[in-house]
């Protein structure tokens, strides 16, 4: 490999304009090679914007013309697997934006062409790159806390999109459970060490959108009881952006955004909090800079990839039981 790894985009939507090519373009030993987008004014627009000279409509012709290492994935949904399938037989290292495809059967089609092809896949799930968010997984690691039985999470926010694709079930693949759920889903069994879920219970509502979910509260529990408690929404009042976590351990608890951890002792407690913690957005900007400069790293020294291909493929399977509850309005048994 030269000395710097050569990357293809395809999609520029807000994802692209907003966080991978803002951080790619300041990242030395990465050279933004091509861009490709079907709008051609966006596709003009963006790449006049960020100095990118080779650009095409359509992303087969940037396969076959140029000389790439990876691709960053960052279009709607239901073209991942097309996409994704495409990329991997022209042997390119591939990071796919959340959610990797629109059910675990596409899901598990990307990984058998990685495994012929022999290259990483990654999925961007950017929550488990929060600076905090790792403080804390290691805190959970250490045991300082204990052993983990109860995990409280949720996002309150508005759309990630306002494309009308992403409010359309059979392109997006669901609504804001797609969305946010996900992500904090992952980042929650993330912190437990991916155990199994034995059994979900959700209840989606739709006031603000018609086809897709808006918001949702649900309930899993664990193979070994440990509990996951969540509730996501784009509709429910808020003032501001809301995104927290609490994870409680037998011997202490700590809180995401901002990061408190404290310990339990007979003589009182172990305050683990950090001093000066990073607001809330530098804290997301942060969070996707390091998941690129892991993909980055992960294919430049052959190391394992963090969020891989057959995690999100889990995934997706529980995001499936996790629909059917909503649908069904009852516990399903895993």
């Amino acid at each position: 490999m030269s000395d710097r790894t050569k990357i293809g985009l395809v999609g520029l939507g807000g994802i692209a304009q907003l966080v991978h090519l803002p951080i790619l373009t300041k990242l030395p030993n990465v050279q933004i090679v091509a861009v490709s987008e079907i709008n051609k004014n966006r596709l003009i627009s963006v790449s006049d914007k960020f100095d990118i000279s080779n650009r095409y409509e359509d992303y087969k012709q940037m396969l076959a013309s140029e000389e790439l290492d990876a691709v960053i994935i960052a279009t709607p949904t239901n073209t991942h697997k097309d996409i994704a399938l495409n990329c991997l037989a022209a042997e390119k290292h591939l990071l796919i934006e959340k959610p990797v495809s629109v059910n675990h059967l596409e899901a598990a089609q990307i990984i058998k062409a990685a495994d012929k092809a022999k290259k990483k896949v990654m999925v961007g799930m950017n929550l488990r790159f929060r600076p905090d968010s790792m403080l804390m997984k290691s805190l959970a690691n250490s045991g300082e806390l204990g052993n983990i039985f109860y995990v409280r999470c949720g996002w309150l926010r508005k759309q990630s999109s306002e494309e009308k694709w992403f409010l359309n079930k059979e392109k997006s693949g669901g609504g804001v459970i797609s969305d946010l759920g996900i992500l904090v889903l992952d980042l929650a069994l993330w912190f437990y060490g991916h155990q199994k879920v034995k059994s979900i219970s959700v209840q989606k509502f739709s006031h603000q959108t018609k086809k897709v979910e808006d918001s949702a509260v649900g309930l899993l529990r664990m193979e070994t009881d440990e509990v996951i408690n969540f509730e996501v929404s784009w509709g429910l009042h808020s003032e501001a952006d809301t995104f927290k976590m609490t994870i409680y351990g037998t011997k202490g608890t700590a809180h995401l955004n901002p990061l408190r951890a404290y310990r339990r002792m007979e003589s009182g407690r172990i305050d683990y909090t950090l001093s000066g913690s990073a607001n809330s957005v530098n804290l997301f900007k942060k969070s996707y800079e390091n998941e690129l400069k892991h993909f980055i790293s992960a294919i430049r020294e052959n190391s394992p990839i963090i969020s891989t291909i057959e995690e999100s493929y889990s995934m997706m399977k529980l995001l499936a039981s996790v629909y059917k509850s909503a649908e069904l309005k009852k516990e399903v048994i895993i």
